[in-house]
């Protein structure tokens, strides 16, 4: 669904094409989109409250008070709730007033009260739509930054032909994601993220593992699908969980398992961020019982686990970039340039546990991302989302790059 999360007005006024509206507001939603209906009075004329409302599955903002229960329909709120304002149709009275700032019903307060992009689909016959007033008023509205969806041509409700004819509902849709995905600087990218702990298992009961909660590799995959990539989300143990259709999700319990599926995605990717905590030892041998207490000390021998990372720099082409992360607890950005170098990365991500408020298991992090120019770009403490769009911001410039 490529409007998922979208919050959308749906602004109707008094036209024979409201007709449509009902086809429109069913493609945003089945597109995803949640969908706040507002009427003008003489819209409900056209088409009814109830066949919105069922659609679009919110009741129908019309007067600024319910008349069954008084309750205030907030334009305010509207407002800043929606993500973008579509006005289809708009009939020529409806836009004077908007034009002229005359805020006499719900629809015109609430577009004056938005901070969202406002798109407008006039409808009319084409003498009121070439009407000098009709013009000037659609040029007030383009210098107030709103885009007018221009009418087609075609057979008008007065049996006249010519320019004024709403575009069709599919038309305006397709309006609608085109301008999200405009905003989306990694449309069309393919990314690997690695995130959350590994587990290695020491017998059917217990393992060797970490702190990570997965959190920073979980926000950075939201951010990264948020701007339009296509994210394989490999993940460890972790009880987090994702929902935006860009994401394909890809739960592992060790090391080993994280590194096959690592190896299998990434020639295919144009980036990787390596996010989780991968164990650097694994037992050599597990039990296949739970193993008893026998004796006051026991030993555990250990090997290695595979490098992911390394790995990955090693197959990397000159079109794709590698991106690690390194939490330290001294000698920090001596030790993740070390880092950055030994794995043929393209910058890592560097975090200390001597930052309060940064490291496993909190919403926040504090982070230096180090290029292998050596560049060095210190950010102050932030919550993980705000972390995450620096790191894609990041990303997204490197990316440019290739």
């Amino acid at each position: 669904m490529r409007l998922e999360g979208k919050h959308i007005i749906l602004g109707i006024t008094g036209s024979i094409a409201a007709y449509k509206a009902a086809y429109l507001l069913r493609g945003l939603v089945k597109e995803g989109a949640e969908v706040q209906v507002v009427m003008t009075p003489a819209a409900k004329e056209f088409i009814t409250p109830v066949t919105m409302s069922a659609l679009s599955g919110k009741p129908v903002a019309s007067e600024f008070f319910a008349a069954n229960d008084g309750t205030w329909h907030s334009h305010v709120d509207m407002g800043q709730w929606a993500d973008l304002m579509l006005i289809a149709p708009v009939t020529a009275a409806t836009l004077g007033k908007m034009a002229h700032g005359i805020a006499d019903n719900l629809l015109v307060t609430t577009y004056m009260s938005t901070k969202c992009p406002v798109f407008v689909a006039p409808a009319m016959d084409l003498d009121m739509f070439r009407h000098p007033s009709t013009l000037k008023n659609l040029d007030i509205l383009r210098s107030f930054g709103n885009v007018i969806l221009e009418p087609a041509e075609g057979e008008l409700a007065s049996g006249l032909h010519g320019k004024g004819r709403m575009q069709e509902p599919e038309q305006l849709v397709e309006e609608v994601v085109n301008f999200f995905n405009s905003k989306k600087k990694l449309l069309n990218k393919k990314v690997l993220v690695t995130a959350g702990p590994t587990y290695e298992k020491i017998d059917p009961v217990r393992f060797i593992g970490n702190y990570s909660s997965g959190k920073m590799g979980f926000a950075l995959v939201e951010e990264l699908a948020e701007q339009g990539a296509q994210v394989v989300l490999v993940a460890g143990p972790v009880s987090l969980q994702l929902t935006h259709p860009n994401i394909q999700r890809i739960d592992v319990q060790s090391a080993s398992e994280m590194y096959e599926v690592c190896l299998h995605h990434f020639p295919e990717m144009d980036a990787a961020i390596m996010c989780a905590a991968v164990a650097d030892y694994r037992p050599k041998q597990t039990a296949a019982q739970k193993m008893k207490r026998q004796t006051n000390e026991m030993s555990i021998n250990l090997e290695a686990t595979a490098d992911i990372a390394a790995s990955l720099g090693k197959l990397k082409t000159g079109r794709q970039l590698l991106v690690g992360f390194a939490l330290e607890t001294n000698d920090e950005e001596q030790n993740a340039l070390g880092k950055l170098q030994k794995k043929n990365l393209d910058f890592i991500v560097l975090n200390s546990l001597q930052d309060q408020g940064a490291g496993f298991g909190v919403d926040t992090n504090k982070i230096t991302i180090l290029s292998k120019d050596n560049n060095a770009q210190v950010f102050e403490l932030k919550h993980k989302t705000e972390v995450a769009a620096d790191i894609v911001e990041k990303l997204t410039q490197e990316l440019a790059k290739l």
